[in-house]
C-alpha cells in the first residue's frame, strides 16, 4: 500500500526543508499543489528541494516547468481533465511522465482508467477542510474489475483508519492536513503513518 503526501495549499515556515526531510524518511511521492502560488513562487520552492528528489515530485500547476526541473509526474485536476486530449496524455507517457487526476465519485473511476493513478476524495472527512464530509458508505469495497489504474484514497487520512482503507481495497492513501496543520510535527506524523501502513 502506498502512501502520498500532498503539499499544504499554503506556504509553511522552512517548507523546503522539511519536504527534504520527510523525503530522507522514507517518502516515495510528493504532490505539489499549490493552487493560490505563483509561478515564481513555486519555483523558489522547488529549488528548496534536492535535485536528488525531483523524480518523485508531482506538478498539480504549472506543468511547463517539469521539463526545467527534470520531473516526471503531472496531476490533472478534474476541471483541467475536462480539456485534456487522449493523444495528448499518451503522448505525455510515452515520452516517460506518470500521469494522476482527481475523482470525487466512484461511478468516474472507469472514466480515468487511462490514468496511472487517481485520488479519491473524500474517504473520510477532510482534515484540511471543515465541513468537506465523506459520502462512502461503511461497507465500501472498491469494484476494480476491468482496469488497472490504482486508487489513492484522500480525505481525512490518519494511522487509525489505514487498515480500513486497505480492506476498502485501495491501493494507496494520500495525506495533507493529517501532516500540515502540525507542520512542525509532520516529519513525527509521517513516520507514524509509515509505521502502520498495511501491506
Amino acid at each position: 500500500m502506498e502512501l502520498i503526501v500532498i503539499s499544504s495549499p499554503f506556504a509553511v515556515a522552512d517548507e523546503g526543508p522539511l519536504i527534504n526531510n520527510l523525503f530522507r524518511a522514507g517518502l516515495k511521492y510528493f504532490h505539489l499543489r499549490k493552487p493560490e502560488s505563483d509561478l515564481q513562487s513555486l519555483r523558489d520552492l522547488l529549488n528548496e528541494i534536492e535535485i536528488s528528489f525531483y523524480d518523485r515530485i508531482a506538478l498539480h500547476q504549472f506543468h511547463e516547468i517539469a521539463n526545467e526541473f527534470g520531473i516526471k509526474r503531472l496531476h490533472y485536476t478534474e476541471s483541467a481533465r475536462r480539456t485534456f486530449c487522449l493523444k495528448t496524455m499518451r503522448k505525455q507517457q510515452a515520452d516517460g511522465f506518470t500521469l494522476s487526476t482527481s475523482i470525487h465519485d466512484i461511478p468516474s473511476l472507469p472514466r480515468v482508467e487511462h490514468f496511472n493513478y487517481v485520488f479519491y476524495s473524500p474517504v473520510f472527512n477532510s482534515i484540511s477542510k471543515p465541513g468537506y464530509n465523506s459520502k462512502v458508505s461503511e461497507d465500501l469495497i472498491l469494484d476494480k474489475a476491468g482496469y488497472e489504474t490504482k486508487v489513492i484514497a484522500l480525505g481525512g487520512v490518519q494511522v487509525s483508519n489505514l487498515p480500513r482503507i486497505k480492506r476498502m481495497g485501495f491501493d494507496g492513501a494520500a495525506v495533507l492536513g493529517t501532516l500540515w496543520n502540525e507542520p512542525h510535527r509532520a516529519v513525527e506524523r509521517f513516520n507514524q503513518l509509515k509505521e502502520q501502513l498495511p501491506f
